[in-house]
């Protein structure tokens, strides 16, 4: 069995920056039993985010588990590498987070 490499927090946030210039806030989203794992507008270094550097870090991370326990950390970093455009007020950007069996346990 091929071992996939976890995604990390300094990975993520490191790739986000040289990438896009600031480091977007990346959420998980729900929409009925799906699961989307979204780049939002806001960003670390916009003070409207209202998260300081180590927040910013608890909260990545806490995604970052999810994405890893679903086996989905390869999916996830070439569609951080590849995506085209940038999210913008109002407009995040999305990527359905399709899994086995495992989605269950995060969308009850």
């Amino acid at each position: 069995m091929t071992s996939v490499k976890p995604l990390e927090v300094s990975e993520i946030m490191r790739l986000i920056k040289n990438r896009w210039g600031v480091t977007y806030e990346l959420k998980i989203i729900v929409k009925g039993k799906s699961l989307y794992i979204q780049m939002m507008w806001g960003f670390l270094e916009k003070q409207s985010l209202h998260l300081t550097d180590q927040e910013y870090r608890i909260k990545l991370a806490k995604v970052l588990e999810v994405v890893n326990r679903l086996g989905l950390s390869s999916k996830v970093r070439n569609w951080l590498l590849n995506i085209d455009g940038r999210p913008s007020l109002g407009r995040a950007l999305s990527l359905n987070l399709e899994a086995d069996s495992r989605l269950e346990e995060f969308v009850l």
